[in-house]
């Protein structure tokens, strides 16, 4: 028998599960593929496929110096190339490291090779698929809080025995400070293209179908070395004063504080435990402040290993869920950026030019006003999954559907995260550049935000009181009269009428 390791590019590392599993074998056949059907599927963004190829191609020359019989191929489509691979190595069983999205899974189960296919349980996560559906079966709630403190208990993760670290579990409420002043924002860790980076910008260059953003500058890392100089940095540079502004918005500062982690973690070049030991180490050995690495560790251990849980754990229909039954089409500035609400502008001209957006930008300013404007949920979630660099749909169902629109009903959040001017205010410089007032709710400086989310609120007041969390603020519509109720929702209404 001779067996064969598929190696799909969110997979890339030396000790991922289909590779360990032929530990014990020599020169075993190694097969990675560049599809060109596969990106058609939405215009992602240029420097995503930038960073995932030249990713891809770093690591092919990894497994070749470990001594790996490794084929590289650019191909239309993955069947042909598996194929001819297939049968000039005379490849008996084709192993495969299982997808972390379901399509995935799905497109190589129905494959016709010349061999079988065997899936090797992902070894990405901390938490596999089984161990999460075991914690999450029989539970009247899934609330990610029960998950992370879990969490904290199995990996004894900032933990003193069986209590948190400090005796509290979470610190999230030192974490909301607005920004004020001069921040004094350390640099993020970027790197200069090699050559086979600039050969993949310029194959991405030259492609026939649609994609989205600018290629250069192109700064990604694009091996594990550069992964773990990131994470590095992280740690001497940001994660000190992470916690506190961590959901502040700047204009200028695309990075602020925040790791950004996730592009490797997504893709293979960082593992989760060996991030969350460093970042635990860091605190026992330079004191740093709790309420940063804390509110670090919660994103990973809770937030990150929770979405993958659920997306596998849910209904097969989620990505169809639609509990508001919103149909208003995306506008086309979310792809041109060309809009005159400020906070947007900032966002989505930065989302071209990096495929980057930090959690506090993607949640509480793009999906809250795709929430509160009435956007359907599946073509918000295509957005998301096309236009950022860290985007998979594991990663994008989740957040998006379920977290940003509330199209899940409350299977993920406790309340809809929506939210008018105000917060984006008090969160960030944007309002002060703008032409709407974030202080009017109708007339011609009106803020979209304000019309919108009183809109909403109205729009879905019995559907809302049912989320015990809402019902004070749903008592506010009360306080207006139906005259500025009636301008409200005539606002609204004009306004995806004009755009």
């Amino acid at each position: 028998m001779t067996i064969g390791v598929w190696i799909l590019g969110d997979q890339l590392w030396v000790k991922q599960a289909a590779l360990e599993s032929c530990f014990h074998q020599e020169n075993v056949p190694v097969i990675l593929i560049e599809s060109l059907h596969h990106i058609q599927v939405r215009p992602y963004h240029r420097q995503k496929l930038v960073l995932l190829w030249s990713a891809m191609r770093h690591f092919a020359q990894e497994l070749r110096q470990l001594k790996y019989s490794v084929t590289y191929k650019i191909a239309e489509d993955f069947k042909t190339p598996l194929q001819e691979w297939i049968r000039e190595n005379k490849i008996t069983q084709l192993r495969v490291m299982t997808p972390n999205d379901l399509p995935f899974t799905q497109m190589i189960q129905s494959l016709e090779l010349f061999c079988t296919i065997t899936l090797i349980p992902n070894n990405h996560f901390l938490w596999s698929t089984e161990e999460f559906n075991n914690w999450a079966s029989g539970r009247k709630r899934l609330l990610m809080e029960d998950f992370y403190r879990e969490g904290r208990r199995r990996f004894q993760i900032l933990m003193e025995k069986d209590k948190p670290v400090g005796g509290q579990w979470n610190l999230d409420k030192e974490n909301r400070q607005p920004p004020k002043g001069k921040l004094n924002t350390p640099p993020a860790q970027w790197f200069e293209p090699d050559e086979i980076t600039l050969d993949v910008i310029d194959q991405v260059n030259s492609l026939t179908c649609p994609t989205y953003g600018e290629i250069k500058p192109f700064r990604w890392g694009i091996n594990r070395q550069h992964a773990l100089q990131v994470l590095d940095w992280f740690i001497q540079n940001r994660l000190p004063n992470f916690g506190p502004y961590q959901d502040a918005m700047v204009t200028g500062e695309e990075t602020m504080w925040h790791a950004l982690l996730s592009p490797y973690l997504n893709i293979g070049l960082l593992q989760p435990m060996e991030v969350i030991q460093a970042v635990e180490q860091a605190y026992f050995q330079q004191q740093l402040p709790l309420n940063s690495v804390e509110g670090f560790i919660r994103q990973l251990l809770g937030w990150r290993e929770y979405m993958h849980g659920i997306y596998h754990y849910i209904d097969a229909d989620y990505s169809d869920k639609n509990w508001f039954n919103h149909t208003q089409p995306l506008p086309e500035f979310f792809w041109t950026s060309r809009t005159e609400m400020n906070c947007l502008h900032q966002i989505l001209t930065q989302v071209e030019r990096t495929g980057y957006a930090h959690h506090i930008q993607r949640l509480m300013v793009l999906s809250n006003f795709a929430l509160i404007a009435g956007l359907s949920p599946q073509s918000v979630e295509n957005w998301f999954h096309a236009v950022f660099i860290d985007a998979y749909d594991w990663v994008m169902q989740t957040n998006v559907i379920g977290m940003g629109l509330f199209a899940d009903g409350g299977v993920l959040a406790s309340k809809p995260y929506a939210a008018s001017a105000n917060y984006i205010n008090k969160m960030s410089d944007y309002c002060k550049s703008c032409v709407y007032n974030h202080k009017e709710r109708v007339g011609k400086n009106a803020c979209p935000f304000n019309f919108f989310y009183w809109d909403f609120l109205d729009r879905h007041r019995q559907q809302l009181q049912s989320q015990g969390r809402m019902s004070f603020i749903l008592k506010n519509l009360d306080k207006m009269s139906a005259e500025e109720l009636q301008s409200i929702r005539q606002q609204a209404q004009d306004w995806h009428a004009q755009s």
